[in-house]
Formats: structure tokens, C-alpha cells, sequence
């Protein structure tokens, strides 16, 4: 009897509070961090200070509670199945049917494959960028610049997810380390402008300016602390190593990510906006570009000249791992769909190789065309990971049964809230 009650208890502390932290837990913080906090984390300073003081005060205020809420969310969605080790698209067609499986898995899908698109123009134009202008070289064709540079993440990619989790994690200190300096050193250049911005003026649309950019702003964030891509994946990693306490360590590792990416974010995001006016910021939003590469020409320092391609390189890459994870994960699942309705199965070996020949292949492509997109990507894209991230795991509490446990939260009420008015400020952009 004593052995069974000893057994029971040991199972139970697993992944208690006082148990610990594992390295593995280290590198899950990191890799989730380092999903998230990339190539978006660029263009946030402009959406958030261009309205002035107001729209900046309210996302720092909702920045930790709707990035860690909607995530906890959906990791609980994915631990959810009576089926551990399932992925997010097993556990859609688990709760709710086949049918509705396929249309959430192939909406995953397009959630996240086109910013593989757009990183892989992004990457291409950074570093022939940087050869040209700050190596003094001459670069390359644009299609073989291109095709290496996706062969080597295609490369990474190969060895593993576990592999992509760590190269995410130990990318992720040189990219804070230069993130917190740029912010560092813009400490000079701090201004007061953005306070006589705190309320516009009525020639500059009074209020109704105010309410139109804390409105728009949400799915700017959503779309830049997104890290939904690497979730079912985390989420299973973490089951099989802690299992039934599995809810309770992701939720601890996903806080300190949080905590982290918000702390460190935010104070570039001020340090940027302080150091320009509104007005610099609304130009920078005219010209379409990141706010380093603003920086680098308003301040015209060598500093962040080099700095910025170099951040930007580092963004991309780490941003392009995690998504490739979901992406990857989003297309599998579809052939595996289509494969199973004409009564045949297909080995994860063909699965995962037919993924990553159409992911070279169409990357390459988009990267060596270099189309203007980035812009409808990110339109496009942010309602369907507000309905994935925020809507879709808030609708399984009150319909799972397995999911009920968490019902009842106020949380659960200011997810649904944040996830509507993004998708609903997206829709808006649209139409305008």
C-alpha cells in the first residue's frame, strides 16, 4: 500500500511547481520566445506609436495578458485529446468531426504558410541588401542568392524539430542582446514629442483618431507575439515528457516566455518611439519599411547601419524555423486528409518529403520574384490566426467536454473579446 501511495505521489509531482526546471524547459522558453519575437517585432514600433501616446499605453497594458491567455489556450486545446502525442489537426478532427477538421487544418495551413513567403523574400532583400551597401560586394544572382539561402534553413529543417527548437534558442541571444542595445542606444536620442500626442488635436481627428488606432493595433500585436505555429508541437513535447502534469508545465514555461518577450519588446517599442515623433513614424509607415531600416537612414549612424541588416537577418531566420514547424505540420495533415478519404495511407517519411520539396520549391520562387506582399500577408493572415489562436480554443471549452474544467475564467472572456475586435479591425483595414 505504501508503494502505491509513493508511486501516486511521484506521478503527481511531476511537473509541480517545486519540482524544478529542466534544460528542456530552458530551450522550450527560448524557442517559443524566439518564434515569436522576429521579423513582426520590426514593423510593431510603427503601428504602435504612430497614434500617439494613448494607442502605446493601452498595448503595453494588453500585451502580456492577450499574448499569454490566447497561447495557454490553445496549448491546453492541443493537450485536450484522449489521444496523447496528437497533433492540433488530430485533435480538430477529434472534437470536431472530419469535416470540420479539414476546413480548421487547411485554415491552419494558410495561416501560416504565406508568411513562409513573405520571410523568404524578406531574407533575400536583406542580405543582398547587405552585401551590396555594407560589404562593398557584388551579389549574385537573385536566384541562386535565393535558392542558397532557403537551402541552408531547408538544411536545418531536415535535421529536426529538435534541432530547429535549439537553433531558435541559441539564435535567440545574439537577437536580444543587439534588440536591447539598438534600444540602448537610442536612449540619447529620447525626445517628448509623443507627449503632445497624447490626445490629437480635432484637425487631426481628435478621439475618434485615438479609438481608430488602439482599434488597429490588436491585430498588429497578434501578429507580431504570435507563436501559435510552434504550439502543437511544444504542447506535445511537453505531454510526452510530463503527461497528465503536462497543462501545468507548459503553463509555467509559456509565462516566462511571455514575460520575456514582452519586457524585452516593449522596451525597444519605446525606446523607438521615443527617440522619433508621430510624424517621423507615420513616414515610416508611408514608406513601408522596418523600423531599423527608418533608424538606420533618419540617424544616418554606421552603428545601426550595420546592426540593422544584421537583426533583421537574425529576425527572419529564427521567425522562418518556428512557422516552418506549423506549416509543415498544416500540410501533412491535408495530405494525410485527402490520402485517408481515397482509403489509402502515406508514411510520415513521404509525407515530410513532399513538404519540404513544395516549401523549397515555391519559396525559392516567391523569393526570386520578389513580389510586393507583405502587406496583404499580413491582412489576409491575422483574421484567420485570431480565429485559430484566440476564437477556436475559447469555442472548445464551452463544446469539449474535456476542455469544461477551464470554463468559467474571466480570461476566457477577454480572449474572445481581443480575438473579435482583431479580426474585426483587419476585416476593417480591408475594406478601407
Amino acid at each position: 500500500m505504501d508503494s502505491v501511495k509513493n508511486k501516486t505521489a511521484s506521478t503527481q509531482a511531476v511537473g509541480d511547481k517545486k519540482l524544478g526546471w529542466s534544460k528542456s524547459d530552458t530551450v522550450w522558453v527560448l524557442g517559443l520566445y524566439g518564434t515569436a519575437v522576429g521579423a513582426g517585432t520590426l514593423f510593431l514600433p510603427i503601428n504602435a506609436g504612430v497614434g500617439g501616446l494613448i494607442p502605446l499605453l493601452v498595448m503595453t497594458i494588453l500585451a502580456l495578458p492577450m499574448t499569454y491567455f490566447a497561447h495557454r489556450g490553445m496549448t491546453r486545446f492541443v493537450l485536450s485529446s484522449s489521444n496523447p502525442g496528437a497533433d492540433i489537426t488530430e485533435v480538430v478532427e477529434e472534437h470536431f468531426g472530419a469535416g470540420m477538421g479539414k476546413v480548421i487544418t487547411l485554415l491552419y495551413f494558410f495561416a501560416i504558410y504565406p508568411i513562409l513567403l513573405v520571410y523568404s523574400v524578406a531574407l533575400t532583400n536583406t542580405v543582398e541588401s547587405f552585401m551590396q551597401f555594407q560589404l562593398g560586394i557584388e551579389p549574385p544572382a537573385r536566384a541562386v542568392l535565393a535558392f542558397v539561402l532557403i537551402v541552408a534553413l531547408m538544411a536545418i529543417v531536415r535535421l529536426g524539430e529538435q534541432l530547429i527548437v535549439k537553433a531558435m534558442s541559441v539564435l535567440v541571444f545574439p537577437f536580444v542582446a543587439v534588440l536591447l542595445m539598438l534600444a540602448m542606444y537610442l536612449v540619447p536620442y529620447w525626445n517628448g514629442s509623443i507627449f503632445d500626442h497624447v490626445i490629437p488635436t480635432q484637425a487631426e481627428g481628435g478621439l475618434s483618431t485615438v479609438f481608430m488606432a488602439v482599434w488597429l493595433i490588436l491585430p498588429v500585436m497578434v501578429f507580431s507575439f504570435n507563436h501559435s505555429p510552434v504550439i502543437s508541437s511544444f504542447a506535445v513535447a511537453k505531454q510526452k515528457e510530463y503527461g497528465e502534469q503536462a497543462e501545468k508545465q507548459c503553463s509555467r514555461i509559456l509565462a516566462r516566455s511571455h514575460i520575456m518577450m514582452v519586457v524585452t519588446v516593449m522596451f525597444f517599442v519605446f525606446s523607438c518611439v521615443l527617440s522619433l515623433s508621430p510624424a517621423n513614424l507615420a513616414e515610416a509607415k508611408a514608406q513601408n519599411v522596418s523600423i531599423l531600416t527608418y533608424l538606420s537612414n533618419h540617424f544616418n549612424t554606421p552603428m545601426i547601419a550595420y546592426a540593422a541588416p544584421i537583426v533583421a537577418i537574425i529576425a527572419i531566420t529564427k521567425s522562418f524555423l518556428g512557422h516552418y514547424l506549423g506549416a509543415s505540420e498544416g500540410m501533412n495533415g491535408l495530405m494525410l486528409k485527402v490520402a485517408r478519404g481515397r482509403g489509402k495511407e502515406v508514411s510520415n517519411k513521404t509525407l515530410n518529403t513532399i513538404t519540404a520539396l513544395f516549401m523549397l520549391v515555391t519559396t525559392w520562387a516567391v523569393a526570386t520574384i520578389n513580389p510586393s506582399i507583405l502587406g496583404m500577408i499580413e491582412s489576409l493572415g491575422g483574421p484567420i490566426i485570431a480565429m485559430l489562436l484566440f476564437i477556436m480554443p475559447m469555442y472548445a471549452i464551452k463544446k469539449v467536454p474535456a476542455m469544461r474544467k477551464y470554463s468559467g475564467a474571466i480570461s476566457n472572456v477577454f480572449v474572445v473579446i481581443i480575438g473579435l475586435i482583431s479580426m474585426s479591425a483587419i476585416f476593417y483595414s480591408l475594406a478601407q
